[in-house]
């Protein structure tokens, strides 16, 4: 699997109108706390559906599509966060030991 880099406010309007479920991974590339639990993450997303978009956002680079995705998808801001979107709503939002591919397949399944 493969991330697909958050770049601009038009990806997150495109999810928001794409049917079924995605994942958005909020990452701040300062934090070791992010980059553990990023990597625990891709060690066990194999475990997820082939075809579930997967997405990442660098916080660093791109802190004002974090706060769109904040509005948006009605959560707080966090980091490490993971959100899984089904049809265009937040139906799971996680932060910090909490972000799991366990947890994102508990809604998705």
């Amino acid at each position: 699997m493969n991330w697909t880099s958050l770049e601009s406010a038009e990806q997150i309007n495109a999810i928001k109108h794409q049917e079924g479920y995605s994942v958005i991974f909020k990452h701040s590339t300062r934090c070791s706390i992010s980059m553990m639990v990023k990597k625990r993450f891709e060690l066990d997303w194999d475990k997820l559906p082939g075809n579930l978009p997967l997405y990442f956002l660098d916080l660093i680079k791109h802190r004002d599509l974090s706060n769109q995705i904040a509005s948006d998808f009605i959560v707080h801001h966090e980091s490490p966060q993971m959100l899984v979107i089904k049809d265009g709503e937040c139906v799971l939002d996680l932060s910090h030991g909490e972000v799991s591919v366990e947890e994102a397949l508990s809604v998705i399944n």
